[in-house]
């Protein structure tokens, strides 16, 4: 006799994936896109770089602000009936901001924009596990990152494209057909929720899962997933720099250089959540962390004579070992909570990623800034080549002490 709920499950399992990948990769391309608007977008308003930069800050923080908050409400409230919210916020937003007739709208729009993409990446990564069966949780979260790696790399190359063809408001206007496809999706291939709210209601203190952090497991997940993100972050900063000042690349030279370890990230996802699926995770955060150390020392060591190969090289390797780290530490820390709380889980483990990129941008990035001095466009190679070596040395303390997090728990 035929079940009547097979037809459900075919679809949430056929069209739930791609509503929660597609609920990943639009905000990572968001945020992406957000680094090639700011040039034309200052000519043609005539707005100042400090000023241009809320444009970015504006979008980190509402990301940042709402992670716990969106995965908890999630937990509470229904995470479909929330991540649905997430995607119309954030396809309005974009609207709102290719109109945005001044740079109050603009940063205004970025933040809700950011609010919205808070909701889907925290809910997506929740979601995941209820989606695929329990063996291949590993590779479910494998396609998560693999999709949060192509917006990163498609980001620069498709919206340089739209700028200069079609204007700044491109970019922007390009998310809002593909935030109502995420929306289809969602509808169309997500489970309803159950009736009612979960848990204790809805209060401020319920709301922040602060008890959640007395396991130490899920601490030091947390921890080891903040200090990855500063390094990698660190990449994104020195990279143009370096790169253009050491070997005098152009800056479209360096875009295509630099957009070699996103795509190798996608193409390391889902191998990652296979090994994981196979290894477990401690094991394959392990593999993970043990090239990105190997990668720092690379940087360190490897001659200027091998050109921007000498810096390439490293840092795909590094990028590979970040996609192993990112998709076991995913899988452990969301795949070791419990149901009723994986929502808040997810939520603190995107805050924790944002305050590592924050912390890397403001520690790292000062590091390298005051070893080459505060004209940075004047620098010689050999400063710059200093000021690199020494900054990825820091970088490699870090891993070694997310390495050390990773042993104690395991």
């Amino acid at each position: 006799m035929s079940s009547p709920m097979a037809t459900p499950v075919f679809t949430a399992r056929s069209m739930g994936l791609p509503a929660l990948g597609f609920s990943t990769l639009l905000p990572m391309l968001a945020g992406s896109m957000g680094n090639i608007v700011l040039p034309a977008l200052g000519v043609e308003l005539a707005i100042p770089l400090a000023s241009l930069q809320w444009v970015l800050v504006a979008y980190l923080l509402g990301i940042t602000s709402l992670s716990v908050v969106a995965g908890r409400l999630g937990d509470r409230l229904g995470r479909r009936r929330l991540l649905l919210w997430g995607v119309v916020l954030f396809t309005l937003a974009s609207l709102l901001c290719a109109l945005a007739p001044s740079m109050g709208w603009l940063v205004a729009a970025r933040a809700l924009q950011g609010s919205g993409a808070a909701c889907m990446l925290s809910l997506a990564l929740a979601m995941v596990g209820r989606q695929v069966a329990p063996q291949r949780r590993g590779w479910g979260m494998g396609l998560l990152g693999t999709l949060s790696a192509c917006g990163t790399a498609l980001g620069p190359l498709m919206g340089g494209w739209l700028v200069d063809r079609l204007g700044w408001q491109a970019p922007f206007l390009l998310l809002v057909p593909l935030g109502l496809l995420a929306l289809v999706l969602a509808l169309t291939g997500l489970p309803v929720d159950e009736a009612g709210p979960r848990g204790d209601g809805v209060r401020l203190g319920s709301l922040l899962p602060l008890a959640l952090l007395r396991e130490a497991p899920l601490r030091d997940g947390l921890l080891g997933s903040a200090l990855v993100a500063s390094v990698m972050v660190l990449t994104l900063l020195i990279g143009p720099f370096y790169l253009h000042g050491m070997f005098g690349l152009s800056l479209t030279e360096v875009g295509l250089w630099i957009s070699g370890g996103p795509l190798l990230a996608a193409c390391t996802g889902l191998p990652a959540g296979w090994l994981v699926d196979r290894l477990g995770s401690g094991a394959v955060l392990r593999l993970g962390l043990g090239p990105m150390l190997l990668a720092t020392l690379g940087l360190v060591m490897l001659p200027i004579s091998w050109g921007p190969l000498g810096y390439l090289l490293p840092i795909l390797l590094l990028t590979a070992g970040y996609a192993l780290f990112q998709t076991a530490n995913n899988g452990a820390v969301v795949g070791g909570a419990h149901e009723r709380d994986r929502g808040a889980v997810a939520g603190l483990l995107t805050l924790a990623r944002n305050l590592g990129q924050f912390g890397g941008a403001a520690g790292l990035g000062t590091l390298f800034s005051a070893l080459v001095g505060s004209e940075m466009g004047g620098a010689s190679a050999m400063t710059l080549r200093t000021g690199m070596q020494l900054s990825f040395v820091a970088a490699g303390l870090l891993l070694g002490l997310a390495l050390w997090l990773n042993r104690r728990a395991g």
